[in-house]
């Protein structure tokens, strides 16, 4: 099995764990409200977490590691999703969160299939907030790494919001 091919297993298990949360949600009831819950005042809600993942991907897909941008589902959200936005109060329907998701996902594989082991350390962008050089490994590991990080941070605003409490 290739390093690329293990780091996309890893994302489809990371995927798994953001679709239960999203699943957990609707079981609850009222998805609206529960998405739109905030832990503490300007915290970012669930479901701004739950966007921000697939807006980031169709960011990687379209714009750093190809240019693809004429692909893009999503670019009409990207202000409101992406690193460094404020999240507003207009809360996303669970549908539009799980169409931003998948389309994200699959625009983000797309770009990676034409990519080769061979190209993990030689290829390399330029992040345009950092101002850092980037290699495919190390963009493969924060694609990785960012999924479960913003899916914990909903997680745990779900379980508060399931407690009644704030921070």
């Amino acid at each position: 099995m290739s390093t690329i091919q293990t780091y996309l297993e890893t994302l489809q298990f990371n995927r798994s764990q953001t679709l239960n949360l999203l699943n957990q949600i609707v079981e609850i009831g009222n998805p609206e409200k529960v998405l739109g819950w905030r832990p503490g005042t300007g915290r970012a809600h669930i479901a701004w977490q739950c966007i921000h993942i697939g807006v980031t991907e169709e960011i990687f897909g379209v714009e750093r590691l190809a240019d693809r941008r004429h692909d893009a589902h999503h670019a009409d959200l990207w202000d409101r999703f992406k690193g460094g936005s404020t999240p507003d109060n207009d809360i996303p329907s669970i549908d539009l969160i799980q169409q931003v998701l998948t389309d994200g996902r699959e625009t983000m594989l797309e770009t990676l299939a034409g990519f080769a082991d061979e190209q993990l350390d030689t290829f390399t962008w330029v992040h345009p907030r950092l101002g850092k050089e980037l290699s495919l490994r190390t963009t493969l590991q924060i694609i990785n790494w960012h999924e479960g990080h913003h899916q914990g941070q909903a997680h745990i605003t779900l379980n508060l919001y399931k407690s009644g409490r704030t921070v």
